[in-house]
């Protein structure tokens, strides 16, 4: 079997607090979990389960105080930021607001060409490249000379991943990448996330509230709650048939077009809320 791509250990992240003596608020307590070469793992919680914390730590962004992130068998937890930088060749980001991760003053050429400049690409090369991200992700090279306000936001979202794509990572950290879409939307975005990793062989860390949305993509999915990690199995598992308390109200919460099976489900996760 093939190792892990990423393997975080027993990783803690706290931040500072104002005031004497206060202790410092613990975001995440110890949490481990790995990737594997072209696997996706889903990540689940509530706001302020951790969830994003733990993305952020991964991609250098969080003080993490304990344990080890590993990637590709270095040791990444605490590296410089010139060392830093250089690892963004192969790990990379999408957020979740589609509106505000696009610099508006930049055409969409401009966006996508930066991070090429890391590799020195010719001007030629890098309108290549360019034409070829827009492809991939279901654009018109048209697109290219446009600014993000001209966009959806399922269409400024496919930018971002392009943008992500650039530099042809290893890992992709998504935080949230479509709740900020309608539905619809939502489900191409999902489609063209699995399209990628099926041609490209790409690893996801795909953070999301939804248990719903991880189920499309995920091989397996780690479910947080208050900083520690709760149930993390196979996805199919975790995702239709979950056996911790917190992961079934997650389940229960999960809007279905069925109205009978909302209503039901709803008197379900009050039930169940209740009686924790």
């Amino acid at each position: 079997m093939t190792g892990p791509l990423l393997d975080v250990s027993d990783v803690v992240v706290q931040y500072p607090v104002k005031g004497f003596r206060r202790k410092p608020f613990q975001a995440v307590n110890g949490v481990s979990i790995d990737i594997r070469p072209g696997e996706c793992v889903g990540l689940v919680g509530e706001s302020g389960s951790g969830k994003t914390t733990l993305g952020r730590a991964v991609l250098g962004l969080a003080p993490v105080t304990g344990g080890h992130i590993i990637f590709d068998g270095q040791d990444i937890t605490h590296l410089p930021k010139q060392r830093r930088r250089a690892l963004a060749e192969d790990i990379q980001v999408v957020f979740q607001d589609p509106y505000r991760s696009l610099n508006p003053s930049m055409t969409i050429e401009q966006i996508l060409t930066e991070p090429l400049t890391v590799r020195n690409l010719s001007r030629s090369e890098a309108a290549a490249r360019v034409r070829g991200l827009l492809d991939r992700v279901g654009l018109p090279t048209s697109a290219a000379d446009r600014l993000p306000r001209e966009f959806s936001g399922g269409q400024r979202q496919r930018i971002a991943i392009a943008r992500a794509l650039a530099l042809q990572p290893r890992l992709i950290i998504c935080d949230e990448p479509v709740s900020a879409l309608d539905l619809t939307t939502q489900a191409r975005v999902l489609d063209l996330f699995r399209e990628i990793q099926e041609d490209t062989g790409v690893a996801y860390l795909f953070v999301s509230h939804d248990l719903a949305v991880v189920r499309h993509l995920s091989h397996r999915v780690a479910v947080m709650y208050r900083g520690d990690i709760v149930e993390w199995g196979e996805g199919d598992q975790v995702t239709a048939r979950p056996s911790h308390a917190y992961t079934k109200r997650l389940f229960l919460s999960a809007p279905v077009p069925d109205p009978d099976i909302q209503a039901e489900r709803r008197r379900a996760r009050a039930s169940s809320t209740t009686s924790a």
